[in-house]
């Protein structure tokens, strides 16, 4: 169930956003441990946001997830989150927050009930 949202001031095509649902989806999969058909991705561009007082293009994330989160698998997140976001939308990752949430399953809803 880990869900990854992204949010950029940079507009986004269909293309480049099914680009990005992509490779974040292979990625956090892989680097979480936990299979694809778990794996949620939402991307939201053209949002107003200003970054160290500038609007040049900056993005910020949240990841949350049921365990597999910890400080090397959140750096690896975030280095691999930053260069999908530098690759496809030319976001430095100089210009890029995220937040890790590691929550317990009953916090997290699926298909009328909870984990």
């Amino acid at each position: 169930m880990p869900t990854l949202n992204l949010y950029t001031n940079v507009p986004v095509d269909a293309v480049t956003t099914s680009d990005i649902l992509k490779d974040a989806t292979k990625a956090v999969a892989k680097i979480i441990g936990k299979p694809e058909s778990y794996v949620m991705i939402l991307v939201n561009g053209g949002v107003p946001m200003a970054f160290a007082g500038t609007e040049a293009p900056a993005a910020y994330g949240e990841l949350i997830s049921i365990g597999g989160l910890g400080p090397s698998v959140n750096a690896k997140l975030s280095s691999t989150v930053a260069d999908i976001l530098q690759t496809k939308l030319s976001i430095d990752s100089s210009r890029f927050y995220i937040k890790f949430y590691d929550v317990q399953r009953s916090f997290f809803g699926f298909n009328g009930s909870t984990f």
